[in-house]
């Protein structure tokens, strides 16, 4: 694939040489590459141009202090937006109809469903974020292409995965937009039918600095990234709601609101079920009745933005509903164990901040007839001032908190234990995780319910910068005897 340096960039240019590739890498440039030097505030990618110029690179994308190079420069302003654009254009072809969803927590449940959805409804369909990229097919088994990791991976990564997808047949797509990933304007060249929001609680501190650097991330997917007249489908029970709703009709959206106050879909009632929960929801005047069988208010406020979504993509209300029934959570999202020797039930789930953990406790606490016991952490390199708000949760929600390690990094983890345990009255520390896991599994008897929270679908700890072998899964597995471990 090659394209001249100026349809790239959109520009005339005096010189124009044959574009053979796109990155902000330069181990990966060859020749005829562009190479895009970004600023950064840990590594600059001005200091690697003359790597770039060595290997083969035929232009450079940069901001406008980088003059006098020996082949031609394209200035930017935003380079980082103008590197996700040049990918996009490099790469062309992406999936007809693309949707994403940003939100402190829930984003990666959402682009699963959606991505079930449509499947359900005919449609090769693939889904972006933490749990890597994975293709569905109706009557077909899940293909994982991609293993986890970034939520939102890097611009040309981006662009070069759905060009990929595009010439395999996949139709429709769901993408996780990370806060991180909408500021680093990751996102910037994917071609959006709609975007949905999911809540907006404390988290990602230590990189956005403040509340309002962070919400402004989030919103910069309505007011800059969806194309004018289409779709926000946003949660209407947030606190942020009112905040996400002004920049949507700001930006010339169309607003779709989801939840008990929602007027797009309405979630009439909720009543509990062994198997999970029958969801009543009105649209455009008509009640469905919905059997979901996952658990969890959280889980019903997340599968309205996925309907709400894929309605805005065009899919046939009622059958969007329907499809709901056959939705399967997403792994390390309140993901059920199984039965302890002595009875009572075990889950997994990523909860990591405090609203996170909050709302997994509360959604399980009306499946607990004893005990609700809770094995939690907090991530070190992170933002310290979660901890002991989690703490606080744990202690308040829990019958049972046990305080362990989490992915302590580059920190102590006695210290942060110690932060969460101020503020975790009558918790229980056990530092090793897996030993806090076997002790909360030992406890468990019928009616209890266990919920190992913080890690999810991850398959490592990073302890003083190494990371170890470590599934949540596994390990709650092999702890109540329904595994080998």
């Amino acid at each position: 694939m090659t394209m001249p340096l100026s349809d790239l960039v959109q520009r005339d240019l005096p010189v124009d040489p044959v574009i053979t590739g796109v990155t902000a890498d330069s181990r990966k440039v060859k020749a005829g590459t562009l190479f895009v030097a970004l600023p950064g505030s840990k590594v600059d990618g001005r200091s690697f141009i003359p790597a770039a110029l060595d290997a083969g690179a035929a232009a450079i994308l940069a901001p406008s202090d980088v003059t006098g190079l020996p082949v031609p420069v394209v200035h930017a302003q935003d380079p980082r937006r103008a590197y996700a654009l040049a990918a996009a254009s490099f790469w062309g072809a992406q999936p007809k109809t693309c949707v994403a969803v940003t939100g402190t927590n829930g984003k990666t449940s959402v682009a699963v469903f959606c991505r079930q959805i449509f499947a359900e409804l005919g449609h090769k369909a693939a889904s972006m974020g933490t749990l890597g990229v994975t293709v569905s097919e109706k009557g077909k088994p899940d293909v994982q292409l991609t293993p986890p990791g970034l939520t939102t991976p890097d611009a040309a990564d981006v662009s070069e995965m759905l060009a990929k997808l595009a010439a395999d047949g996949v139709t429709h797509m769901a993408l996780e937009a990370s806060s991180h990933g909408v500021d680093q304007r990751r996102l910037d060249g994917v071609r959006l039918t709609a975007g949905g929001f999911t809540n907006f609680t404390q988290d990602h501190l230590d990189y956005h600095g403040t509340m309002g650097v962070y919400r402004a991330a989030k919103l910069r997917l309505f007011d800059t990234l969806l194309p004018r007249w289409s779709t926000a489908v946003l949660n209407a029970d947030s606190d942020a709601y009112p905040a996400f709703a002004a920049a949507a009709i700001g930006a010339g959206l169309t607003l779709s609101s989801v939840g008990e106050k929602g007027r797009g879909l309405r979630l009439v009632c909720r009543e509990l079920l062994p198997e999970g929960q029958r969801l009543v929801i009105a649209h455009d005047g008509v009640e469905h009745v919905v059997n979901l069988p996952l658990a969890g208010a959280f889980q019903a406020d997340n599968v309205l933005v996925a309907a709400g979504l894929c309605i805005a993509a065009g899919e046939e209300p009622a059958a969007v509903l329907k499809a709901l029934e056959h939705l399967q959570g997403a792994a390390g999202r309140l993901q059920r164990v199984g039965t302890g020797p002595k009875g009572g039930e075990a889950y997994v789930d990523y909860a990591h901040t405090p609203d996170g953990l909050e709302t997994v406790l509360k959604a399980l606490r009306p499946h607990t007839r004893g005990k609700l016991i809770a094995v939690f952490g907090a991530g070190g390199d992170r933002d310290r001032s979660k901890r002991p708000q989690m703490g606080q949760i744990a202690a308040r929600l829990a019958d049972v908190a046990i305080v362990t390690d989490d992915n302590p990094r580059s920190e102590e983890p006695a210290v942060i234990r110690a932060e969460i345990m101020a503020a975790a009255r009558g918790a229980r520390e056990i530092g090793d995780r897996r030993e806090a896991i076997r002790a909360a599994a030992a406890m468990l008897e019928d009616g209890d319910v266990l919920v190992v929270a913080g890690k999810g679908h991850e398959q490592g700890q990073i302890i003083a910068g190494v990371t170890h072998p470590f599934d949540d899964v596994a390990e709650t597995a092999s702890a109540l005897g329904l595994s080998d471990g």
